[in-house]
């Protein structure tokens, strides 16, 4: 079988790697990296459980081969969270409104979502239902998976602040301290990105 010497770029990280030409992306991701964020479902295109942004465009990488993303930008779900572990609205969403139960999907979910969001800044909740057809869901309904997208694009037209690439949140709640607490006696929002499917590298 015929070998290739590639460069992967994933997370603002560059690998290289030596794949077989038949080699799928999500196996390079997953078997040769190590970013296990990114699931093995159908392998046949349908379920999108492989989503990751190749080049900032939602691929499906059971469908891709490494060879072809020779030299590209990937970003898995991994990378989506900020470094200090700070959730992505997309990802903060999905655990707010409980948008996940097994967590299989979570990440091609979010993933897509991410893209969505991109693209259409204010989606209807038929736009959001319409961008994530690419993905099945075998547990929640999706009735929470379209709150939890409605949820991010609200968070990123309202409030969330850009910071060097990464969406952070703001940390002026209102009361005056300037401390991003809520300090009614509840509790903030954790912020473990594995929480919301940020599918950590095994």
């Amino acid at each position: 079988m015929t070998e290739h010497d590639i460069t992967l770029t994933v997370n603002g990280t560059a690998h290289e790697l030596t794949v077989e030409a038949r080699t799928l992306l999500i196996h390079a991701l997953r078997d040769e990296l190590g970013y296990t964020g990114a699931n093995v479902g159908c392998e046949t295109s349908l379920c999108g459980a492989c989503t990751v942004h190749v080049d900032g465009e939602a691929v499906k990488s059971c469908t891709a081969l490494a060879v072809q993303a020779d030299g590209a930008e990937i970003e898995t779900i991994e990378g989506l969270a900020a470094a200090d572990g700070e959730l992505h609205p997309v990802q903060r969403g999905f655990q707010e409104e409980h948008g996940l139960q097994c967590g299989y999907c979570t990440p091609g979910m979010i993933m897509t979502a991410t893209e969505l969001l991109e693209e259409n800044p204010n989606p209807t909740r038929e736009e959001i239902r319409e961008g994530l057809e690419g993905n099945l869901c075998r547990c929640t309904g999706y009735q929470n998976i379209v709150n939890a997208v409605e949820n991010a694009a609200a968070a990123m037209s309202s409030g969330a602040v850009a910071d060097g690439g990464a969406v952070r949140w703001p940390t002026d709640d209102g009361d005056g301290d300037g401390d991003g607490d809520d300090d009614d006696g509840g509790s903030a929002a954790g912020t473990d990105a594995d929480d919301a499917g940020a599918g950590g590298r095994e």
